[in-house]
């Protein structure tokens, strides 16, 4: 059976396993893809990720909040969260949906804080 090519664009938002530190569970999360598909993702079938979690979590130095929900396809209110990693394609569950214009723009200011 040939494995089905999927990729993933920059400011995708996907849905992933999340193992958690403290305990043996895996819970299912929202995450944002955050490297191009054409430098990065369709080479190697990995892609760059931060976390998205509930705003009711407390912040940290450059969280974004994500302003428009249903592109995002995120049921609750949300935020982007700088930690960051790389993610094997074939954890991804499914997209969900994307930042919206006027969410890539704070995010891409927040992420070039990251490095100054």
């Amino acid at each position: 059976m040939m494995r089905r090519i999927v990729i993933y664009h920059c400011f995708e938002i996907v849905k992933i396993p999340i193992p958690f530190t403290d305990q043996q569970a895996i819970k299912n999360r929202p995450a944002l893809i955050i490297s191009s598909a054409r430098s990065f993702n369709c080479y190697i079938d990995y892609s760059a990720i931060a976390m998205t979690t509930s705003v009711k979590h407390s912040a940290w130095p450059l969280d974004t909040i994500i302003s428009d929900l249903k592109s995002a396809g995120l049921p609750v209110a949300s935020l982007i969260r700088l930690k960051l990693f790389t993610l094997d394609h074939r954890l991804i569950i499914k997209s969900l949906g994307h930042l919206s214009t006027q969410d890539k723009i704070l995010f891409k200011q927040n992420f070039s804080s990251l490095t100054q």
